[in-house]
């Protein structure tokens, strides 16, 4: 398994597991306990959630499919932006760990930028930090400005910038990602595989048939190429994990990743980060 470095030198699988969607329907709960724990027994324990998945569902769900291996994961969930406030994150972040059924986070994330200023946001986030509830802070979806403006609200302890990031998203290329790894800031990739709509290029699968991979490996293979990117793609099932699990052992060759470049150019111009 391949890791990715965080600020302090703490090193974490850079291919772990989203949970989008999942925990919200009950005739999918016993595929999709059984992928997060296949997962986990992969190498896969980098586990990202959100408060926002299903209103806590996805959190709950972690709960009953990892509690027992809680010291194994490195857990990540985020707060929404109304939430990141001096008067409202501790809160927050205690909700999540009651669904979580943990006394803490290994990193809690900003899920994007709202109104709350960042310097106050960092104050809360350290605040947590010092409690012992969380043990890193990031953010998600700040661009390369509100990343500057953040180390100089304060925020140069920030762990991690999690961002939309893939083979058909590659914008944060022009100057964010330089901007994360002059900082030595890892990035967290979601939707790898652009929630499955890459699966469907031609191109793609051209290069995939070539190398004996599915399409998808191949979009999971070209995030991790670079140090410093941790990949979530969200699996609901066994076999999806171990699926995604193969593509952290794919090297792409050069002639590889400029047939890729070639059906996947990078935006000639800057454009602000998009979001999903």
């Amino acid at each position: 398994m391949k890791f990715a470095t965080l600020p302090d030198g703490e090193k974490v699988p850079a291919l772990g597991q989203g949970t989008w969607m999942m925990g919200e329907r009950r005739d999918r709960r016993a595929a999709e306990i059984a992928a997060l724990r296949a997962g986990v027994e992969l190498g896969m324990t980098l586990i990202d959630t959100a408060e926002m998945y299903g209103d806590g569902a996805a959190e709950t769900l972690i709960a009953e499919a990892l509690g027992e291996v809680r010291d194994q994961l490195f857990l990540v969930s985020k707060a929404y932006p109304q939430n990141a406030s001096r008067k409202r994150l501790a809160a927050a972040c205690d909700a999540s760990l009651r669904r979580l059924g943990t006394d803490r986070l290994d990193l809690y994330l900003l899920h994007w930028r709202g109104s709350v200023p960042l310097g106050e946001t960092v104050e809360a986030m350290e605040a947590l930090k010092q409690a012992g509830k969380i043990r890193h802070w990031g953010v998600s979806n700040l661009d390369t400005a509100d990343m500057e403006e953040l180390v100089l609200a304060g925020g140069g302890a920030c762990a991690t910038d999690q961002i939309l990031y893939n083979l058909s998203r590659r914008g944060p290329e022009h100057d964010l990602l330089p901007w994360l790894d002059k900082h030595e800031m890892p990035v967290m990739a979601y939707s790898p595989v652009e929630q499955g709509r890459l699966v469907t290029d031609p191109a793609l699968a051209n290069v995939a048939g070539s190398i004996g991979a599915t399409s998808a490996q191949v979009a999971l293979a070209w995030a991790l190429r670079r140090d410093g990117i941790i990949a979530i793609p969200k699996a609901g099932t066994v076999a999806h994990v171990r699926e995604n699990h193969a593509a952290a052992e794919f090297v792409l060759s050069d002639d590889d990743l400029a047939a890729l470049d070639a059906a996947f150019p990078r935006p000639r111009d800057r454009r602000p980060l998009e979001m999903l």
